[in-house]
């Protein structure tokens, strides 16, 4: 089995032109690979089935791999097997049917409305950027955008008098997405208060500008959410998506489908969408274990 790496990674190198990094990494992988299958008392590559692979991926998974490196390891894998068959040294290729390990996702880190509200109601509202926090957590948390939209959200793409705003996402595609009465509340009184005493007689397209009368970067959402993270004494892991995948996971918990909570998210696959009933499933057995009179 050995020899057959060797031949197969010299073909990478030689036919394919591959980097010498990438013939390493693959060496790596396919050694590993090797290894579990002598554990499993396999002695011909004609005896591994699809269960060996996945059993290998599993083990990866288990041992602590991240998703990617498990990913790459089955690229790897397949790429041998393809070989292999291809060259009619297999008579067929048992990795073909194989799920992606892409789609083990961990599970993202949330807030509990609770927690959420205590977020929201950390900005002093009668100071001027305090309200412009105010209205960036509303806006975060009502429309479940990246922090990287909230900062290019222009302001002409805001429309509150029909509660709606029009985000541009990756790809540069365009969704549209509600906005709760608390938001379009909170972003008002920023509008009428708060921006024109930060831009100080400029002009910004941007909806969110900062103290200086510029766009406001991610770099400052992400400390206006640690900041009155901490003001709320939360001791979960607070990241810039905190907020969005609260939103998802809030949506799903009240009934809402996951079509629709995939097109607010901008997601253009669902199984990405999917991760967050993950989630609600977790909550399920806690509550089910907290509350049930036989846990």
């Amino acid at each position: 089995m050995k020899e057959l790496i060797d031949t197969f990674l010299n073909y990478l190198s030689v036919e394919r032109g591959l980097a010498n990094n990438t013939i390493i990494a693959y060496r790596e992988d396919l050694n590993n690979y090797l290894g579990f299958i002598e554990k499993s008392h396999i002695e011909v590559l004609s005896k591994i089935s699809k269960d060996n692979i996945t059993g290998f991926m599993l083990s990866q998974r288990d041992s602590g791999i991240a998703p990617n490196s498990v990913a790459r390891r089955l690229a790897a894998i397949r790429m041998f097997h393809r070989f292999l068959a291809r060259e009619r040294i297999l008579k067929s290729d048992p990795s073909t049917l194989i799920d992606s390990p892409k789609l083990w996702k961990r599970v993202p880190d949330t807030l509990t409305v609770n927690e959420v509200e205590a977020l929201i109601a950390q900005p002093n509202v009668h100071d001027t950027q305090g309200t412009r926090d105010k209205a960036i957590l509303e806006t975060l948390y009502a429309t479940g955008m990246r922090v990287s939209e909230a900062v290019n959200l222009k302001k002409d793409n805001t429309n509150l008098d029909i509660g709606f705003l029009r985000c541009i996402g990756k790809g540069n595609k365009e969704r549209i997405i509600p906005l709760g009465k608390k938001a379009i509340v909170s972003i008002n009184r920023y509008l009428q208060v708060s921006r024109p005493k930060l831009l100080k007689d400029k002009e910004s397209e941007f909806l969110f500008v900062s103290r200086f009368g510029k766009k406001i970067s991610r770099q400052s959402f992400w400390k206006i959410i640690k900041k009155y993270a901490k003001l709320a004494r939360i001791k979960k892991p607070i990241k810039p998506h905190t907020l969005r995948h609260s939103f998802a996971t809030h949506l799903l918990e009240h009934g809402a489908d996951l079509r629709s909570v995939q097109e607010m998210l901008g997601h253009s696959d669902i199984s990405t969408t999917q991760i967050y009933t993950h989630i609600n499933k977790d909550r399920l057995k806690s509550v089910h274990k907290q509350f049930h009179p036989r846990p």
